[in-house]
C-alpha cells in the first residue's frame, strides 16, 4: 500500500473510532490503532479541518500522566435517513454522533409511491436547510426500505405491502435530491443499528427480528459480518412458514409467519385503530381476556419461528424490534424459555433474547450508517452537499 492510501486507511480507522465508540482521548486512539501520538495527531488534525470531528478539552477525571485532548465526532456532519412504510414515512437527520436533530414522520392515507417518496424527501431537506440543519452538511440520503433491495444499484426488487416492484428507487431519490443516496433493506438496517451500538453490541452472532406495519424481516450478523445474500436479500423470516402445532391457531391456511404474527391481528384484539411502539408494549402488559389469548397464540408461533431461527444459524443473541419488541417486553423471559425448549440444547445453551435497544431510532440509525458508509470508508474524499 503506498502512503496516500495508508493515509486514507488511517484517516477511516479514526473516523470509524470515534464515530462507533464515541468521544476518545487521542491516547485512546494511538493505543486502538497502533500509530504513534504524532501520527494520530495529524491525522486528527486532518479530520477537524474536514469538521468531521472536533477536539475537546482533556477528560477532567483523569488525574494521572499528561492530559490528553479528547476526539469526538463532529455532530453537524449528518445523513439524511428515510423509513417509507404503508401509513407514513419517517424523516431524520442523523448526526456522525448518533445525535438526531431534526425528524419527522408523515402519515398517509394510503402506501406512498416511490415518486412521492422522494418528494418529500426532497422537500424535507430543503426545508431543515433553510432552518434546523442550515449550518449543517450533509453527506447522503439512506433509506430503510421494508422489502426486498438489491444492494449493488439500490433496486426495490419487490416491497409488496407499499406495492413496490423493480423500482430505481436510488435513482429517483438522486435526481430529487442532488445527493448521494444509499438503499437497503429495513430489518438488515436494523440489525446493523443493533450490532453497532445497540442490544447486540459487541456481539458476533446475532439474529434480528424487525415487526412494522408491513410485516416482519429479519437481519443476520455472522462472525460479525452481516449477511446479505447473493443479491442481498437474506433474512426474510417474515416469509417462512411457522411450525403450528395446534390447528386452532392458525389464523390463516398456508399462511408465512407475518400473517399469523401480526401487527394488525395485534392491533385488532386490543381495541386499538394505531398505536406506537410505546403505547403498544403498555396495551400488551395491561391486556386480559380475549386480547391476552391473542398475544400468547402470536408469542407461541413467534417462539417457534424463533427457534428454527437458531437451529439454524446458532447465535448468542436474538434482538426483537418493533411490534415484536411490543408483543414480548413484559414476558421475555417466557419467550426465552420457550425458543430454548423447542431449539437443540446445544444451539441454545448461550441464547439470549433481547429487545431492540434503540427503540424507534433503530432504522434510522442504520439508515443513517448505509449513507455514511462512504465517507467512513475514505474520509479524504469527503465532499459535503
Amino acid at each position: 500500500m503506498d502512503a496516500i492510501g495508508m493515509r486514507q486507511r488511517n484517516l477511516s480507522r479514526i473516523l470509524q473510532l470515534v464515530h462507533r465508540e464515541g468521544a476518545l482521548s487521542r491516547a485512546a486512539l494511538t493505543e486502538a490503532t497502533g500509530l504513534n501520538r504524532s501520527t494520530v495527531a495529524a491525522l486528527v488534525a486532518e479530520l477537524a479541518a474536514q469538521q468531521l470531528v472536533a477536539e475537546k478539552a482533556p477528560d477532567p477525571a483523569r488525574r494521572a500522566g499528561r492530559p490528553s485532548p479528547m476526539v469526538a465526532p463532529q455532530s453537524r456532519t449528518v445523513a439524511i435517513a428515510v423509513n417509507p412504510e404503508v401509513d407514513a414515512v419517517t424523516l431524520a437527520a442523523v448526526g456522525l454522533d448518533l445525535s438526531i436533530p431534526v425528524r419527522a414522520r408523515v402519515t398517509m392515507p394510503e402506501s406512498p409511491t416511490p415518486t412521492h417518496t422522494a418528494t418529500l424527501v426532497a422537500e424535507h431537506i430543503d426545508r431543515w436547510r433553510r432552518a434546523e440543519l442550515a449550518d449543517h452538511r450533509i453527506a447522503g440520503v439512506g433509506l430503510a426500505v421494508p422489502g426486498l433491495v438489491r444492494t449493488g444499484d439500490g433496486l426495490v426488487r419487490d416491497a409488496p405491502h407499499l406495492g413496490w416492484r423493480d423500482v430505481p428507487l436510488a435513482e429517483l431519490i438522486r435526481d430529487a435530491t442532488g445527493l448521494p443516496t444509499a438503499i437497503g433493506n429495513d430489518a438488515s438496517l436494523g440489525v446493523l443499528a443493533e450490532h453497532l451500538f445497540g442490544a447486540a453490541r459487541g456481539t458476533a452472532d446475532v439474529v434480528y427480528l424487525n415487526g412494522g406495519a408491513s410485516g416482519i424481516g429479519g437481519g443476520v450478523i455472522v462472525a460479525g459480518h452481516p449477511l446479505s445474500g447473493t443479491g442481498g436479500y437474506a433474512g426474510e423470516f417474515g416469509q417462512n412458514r411457522p411450525g403450528i402445532e395446534d390447528a386452532a391457531d392458525r389464523r390463516v391456511p398456508g399462511g408465512v409467519l407475518e400473517d399469523e404474527v401480526n401487527r394488525s391481528l395485534l392491533l385488532a384484539a386490543l381495541a386499538l385503530t394505531d398505536a406506537d411502539d410505546a403505547q403498544l408494549t403498555d396495551a400488551v402488559a395491561a391486556a386480559s381476556g380475549d386480547a391476552r389469548a391473542e398475544i400468547e397464540r402470536q408469542q407461541r408461533i413467534l417462539a417457534t419461528a424463533l427457534a428454527n431461527a437458531v437451529n439454524v444459524l446458532n447465535p448468542s443473541v436474538v434482538v426483537l424490534g418493533g411490534f415484536l419488541a411490543a408483543l414480548c417486553a413484559s414476558d421475555l423471559g417466557a419467550l426465552g424459555d420457550a425458543v430454548r425448549a423447542q431449539a437443540m440444547p446445544a444451539c441454545a445453551e448461550t441464547l439470549q433474547v433481547r429487545l431492540a435497544s434503540l427503540a424507534e431510532d433503530r432504522l434510522l440509525i442504520g439508515a443513517g450508517e448505509l449513507a455514511f458508509a462512504d465517507l467512513l470508508a475514505d474520509p479524504s474524499e469527503f465532499s459535503p452537499r
